[in-house]
């Protein structure tokens, strides 16, 4: 009788009599036993209060018996933790075992429980088995380790158990080696810093000698792992992928993919006029081919596969149209997969096959598959143009089938046609004025509507057919709705005398009558330009439309490389990068592919800061949408960041003087010139004390002008400028600058409400940028801000925000959220607004600092059109928080020595030459972090110019 017994039993007061079978001295009746208790334990039932009687069973030699046992204690060791390490010394002696099964077996159990108390005891004779001379053993072994660090990753680094398996991958048996590879990528993954997997040449060689000998689970381990490898040149990338094609005719589909998976990013080092870059094309495609006839299932995964190297690898597949025709039995997911491949690989060389195939699949039972075809049809036409004029006709004739959906998928397709190939195919436009009674599908009729509208004029009874429309003209869609309004706006500007009354009625049903604020805005915008300036309408209305392309539904390129590197993956068939659907951080690693050796563009680095004028060109501060809605929505709230990121300069004496004597006089007596010059410091009032200080001492302090605290001008503020527009806003407009008063740094904003509703509910983030500028505090509006409302208001700023360098460094990743939505936008703040107030440097400190700084760092730039004296730059920079050290006229030039220091404790320090009578300035500055100094500048031009 089978195992099936032990499981239909239903008795009461069973644990009583298991509890006396499990204490039998007869080892059949002990066995019997604990199969009823897994049974009972299988289908849920709690038979943890057996775990004594249980665990006294495992001291037996019989194999089965102890597997059972094993299996009891894996499962209960959780909730009787205490009760579990009664069993750690059967353990303990199992390693010991002369039989290997039963060594692996021990180890293997104690892996699984994941009790941190037993994990103590596991450690020794983990060791022992991960250098057992049995390899059956140590491939448990390895396995184990990942286990353990899973639950205890500390214990593993601590007891070395991470350099024993670095070990095991030189191990002879290509077992241990692909289960020591396995177990050190699955920590890798959960410790993405750590470089576990330190692959070079030798180790690599010895995971290819593996490769060929191990089982098929063990030779995805090592694909997958060779895939991680970046080779040094493309000869060591031509190499490995000798060495891995011989699997591309592996039985097991796993394993061709992931073979596929490493040629397909080692080709990208291999320059495409070698010979064996053609000669691993040809190879590539035979396997793919292969995947195609397994079950369903398989083939929907391959083709999800082959979907994305398609796309970036064309040529592999380009003449095998004919294994992707659909064969009557396919399941739907497959059918519509393969006619997505089939469109990719359409060529002017095969589209006469390919539109035959899809005139056939457009007369086929299934709606949904027809559908796709008759667009497929469509989408040939775009791409191929050669074949455009065939297309059209194969859709007309498609037409003529009078088959509702199939007529309303071609006028749909046809719509494209037009927009693609204009002035080409309008012909056809009778015929598809005949079936516009037949469509009833939302697309099908905006895009009739659009064809009416846009060849209005081509049309005799266009009005007619734009009335016949809008009798229901509130039932109908929103798409049909403003693709309506839009038509009948355009055949009154094409035909103005007759359509008068028409275009009245369906802008007053667009604007009175309808409730959708996107219809109604349309509405009011058309009414408006045409009541104002018919002119402008029409240049708005009939501007000439840009060309549609080719391939709407290509993966984004560098998506598409991330995913090339996920071949084999579910990220493969979602055609998301894990990230999108991994739950918690952990174990995604975003994965590109290596960069093309032959390509010949030289990257330059971009920290270079050229000596002489700076570039004219502004960097362009917008991101990309989507980098700017990643970084910003996984914001990084944790503490706030201490410390500069950079260091702050460390002085040292007796440096070369880069001036060539010029600033030894700084350390000269003032009382008499040197060397014929005279040098004065600046006026004692010009010197400002820490303006953050409170200002004590009473009203005889506020005027005693020695003491530097006069007037508290603060810095240059530069006018509001439109930071958010309204239309990028849904009608929320932000204008904003920044200024620095008495040492609190702020954002002035302006908000204007330019929507038809009240706003409320606003609040702000900043992401991550250079110098941790943050909101000091939450963005207060206090009252709903209505409709063509304006708000003032001043949000303050602090310097403790998470740092991360930014290109261009002022760059500042703004998010508003209100009612209606979250918004983003970009904007560059002005450097001067971090320049503290107590950036005066000591004299003796700044000639050792300037010594100091190495000679690479000084960038000289020329401030032109400033016809400022030099007490008038002085005074000018100073309310700026850039202070004047010292001043000295040297061959009729006056030359100012200046100190700055920013928020997170850098200092600049300058010299400015001012040549009495010349608009020009000459600017040398000095720091040890010299991508600060083109910003510098521009806070200089800033303030003198202004």
């Amino acid at each position: 009788m089978t195992d099936s017994k032990y499981f239909t039993t239903t008795k009461k007061g069973e644990i009583f009599e298991l509890k006396a079978e499990l204490n039998s001295d007869k080892k059949e009746k002990k066995k019997e036993a604990v199969k009823k208790v897994i049974a009972s334990m299988t289908v849920g039932k709690d038979v943890s209060a057996l775990f004594p009687d249980v665990v006294n069973c495992m001291q037996t030699d019989n194999l089965e018996l102890k597997k059972l046992v094993y299996l009891y204690l894996m499962n209960y060791a959780k909730s009787q933790p205490d009760m579990a390490i009664m069993a750690v010394n059967t353990f303990v002696k199992d390693c010991e075992d002369p039989n290997p099964l039963i060594r692996a077996l021990a180890v293997r159990t104690m892996g699984c429980i994941r009790v941190d108390k037993i994990t103590e005891y596991l450690c020794e004779p983990l060791r022992k088995c991960l250098k057992d001379e049995d390899p059956y053993v140590r491939k448990t072994a390895a396995v184990c380790v990942a286990k353990l660090h899973d639950i205890n990753a500390q214990l593993v680094e601590d007891q070395g158990f991470l350099d024993t398996l670095k070990d095991l991958i030189s191990d002879s048996n290509p077992m241990v080696v692909a289960n020591a590879v396995a177990a050190l990528s699955e920590i890798a993954e959960s410790h993405p810093s750590s470089n576990l997997l330190d692959l070079n040449p030798q180790s690599i060689n010895k995971l290819l000698t593996a490769l060929n000998e191990c089982t098929e689970w063990g030779q995805i381990f090592i694909l997958d792992c060779l895939a991680n490898y970046t080779p040094k040149d493309d000869r060591e990338a031509q190499s490995i992928c000798e060495r891995v094609t011989p699997r591309l005719s592996h039985a097991n589909s796993a394993v061709v993919l992931s073979a596929v998976k490493v040629l397909m990013k080692f080709m990208e080092m291999l320059s495409k006029d070698l010979d064996y870059y053609g000669t691993l094309l040809k190879k590539l495609a035979p396997p793919l081919v292969t995947l195609l006839s397994a079950e369903p299932e398989l083939q929907y995964v391959a083709l999800r596969n082959i979907n994305l190297i398609v796309q970036k690898r064309p040529e592999i597949l380009k003449h095998e149209m004919k294994v992707f025709f659909v064969k009557y039995n396919d399941p739907i997911y497959v059918k519509l997969e393969k006619l997505d491949i089939m469109i990719r690989l359409a060529s002017q060389a095969n589209i006469a096959q390919v539109l035959a195939e899809l005139k056939e699949y457009a007369t086929e039972v299934d709606v949904d598959f027809v559908r796709k075809a008759v667009r497929a049809i469509g989408r040939c036409a775009i791409k191929v143009e050669q074949s455009a004029e065939r297309c059209v006709s194969t859709l007309l004739d498609l037409i003529q089938t009078k088959v509702n959906y199939v007529v309303q998928e071609a006028i749909v397709v046809i719509k494209d046609i037009f927009r693609k190939y204009p002035n080409k195919y309008e012909s056809v436009i009778a015929t598809l004025c005949e079936n516009l009674d037949s469509l009833d599908e939302p697309e099908a009729r905006a895009a009739m509507i659009w064809i009416v509208g846009e060849y209005a004029e081509r049309i005799d009874n266009a009005d007619e057919l734009l009335e016949s429309f809008l009798e229901g003209f509130h039932d109908e869609s929103t798409q049909v709705q403003l693709q309506l309004l839009t038509a009948i706006v355009k055949l009154f500007l094409k035909k103005p005398t007759e359509t008068q009354e028409l275009v009245q009625q369906v802008l007053s049903l667009a604007t009175q009558d309808s409730d959708n604020p996107d219809l109604r805005d349309r509405g009011y915008i058309y009414w408006r330009l045409l009541s104002t300036d018919p002119v402008a309408a029409k240049e708005v209305v009939l501007a000439e439309k840009p060309l549609i392309s080719e391939e709407t539904d290509l993966i984004e390129p560098t998506l598409l490389d991330e995913l090339i590197c996920y071949i084999g993956t579910l990220a493969s068939v979602y055609h998301k990068p894990p990230s999108a659907f991994v739950e918690g951080g952990r174990g995604v690693v975003h994965k590109s592919l290596p960069p093309r050796t032959a390509s010949s563009e030289s990257t330059e680095s971009p920290e270079a800061v050229p000596t002489g004028a700076p570039s004219a060109e502004q960097p362009d501060v917008i991101p990309p949408q989507g980098d700017l809605l990643g970084d910003l929505l996984n914001l990084d709230l944790g503490p706030p960041v201490s410390g500069p990121p950079l260091a702050a300069p460390s002085v040292q004496m007796g440096a070369v003087d880069l001036l060539g004597g010029g600033l030894d006089s700084l350390m000269g007596d003032e009382s008499e010139g040197i060397g014929g010059t005279n040098f004065t410091a600046p006026p004692a009032a010009a010197v400002p004390a820490n303006l953050g200080a409170p200002i004590g001492g009473g009203l005889s302090d506020l005027f005693d002008l020695t003491s530097g605290v006069g007037t508290l001008s603060g810095s240059y503020v530069a006018p509001k400028a439109v930071w958010l527009p309204a239309m990028k806003a849904k009608g929320l407009e932000i204008s904003g600058t920044f200024t620095r008063q008495v040492g609190s740094i702020s954002m002035d904003l302006q908000l204007t409400n330019k929507a038809l509703q009240v706003m409320t509910d606003f609040a702000i983030q900043f992401n991550r940028n250079s110098f941790g500028l943050a909101p000091a505090a939450p963005l207060q509006v206090h009252a709903p801000l209505s409709p063509n409302q304006t708000v003032e208001i001043s949000l303050p700023l602090n310097t403790v925000g998470s740092v991360m360098k930014m290109e261009p460094l002022n760059n500042l990743q703004v998010a508003v959220k209100n009612n209606i939505d979250v918004f983003y936008f970009s904007t560059l703040y002005p450097l001067h607004i971090l320049f503290v107030e107590d950036g005066k440097m000591d004299r003796q400190m700044f000639l050792a600092t300037w010594k100091d700084i190495p000679n690479e760092n000084e960038t000289q730039y020329q401030i032109r059109d400033c016809p400022l004296s030099a007490e008038a730059v002085s005074s000018r920079l100073q309310s700026s928080n850039i202070f004047t050290v010292a001043k000295r006229n040297v061959e009729g030039q006056d030359m100012l020595y200046q100190s700055l220091k920013l928020t997170n404790g850098i200092w600049v320090l300058a010299e400015l030459r001012i040549q009495p009578g010349s608009p020009n300035l000459m600017l040398s500055l000095k720091c040890r972090a010299p991508e600060v100094s083109q910003h510098v500048y521009q806070a200089y031009e800033t303030i003198l110019k202004n």
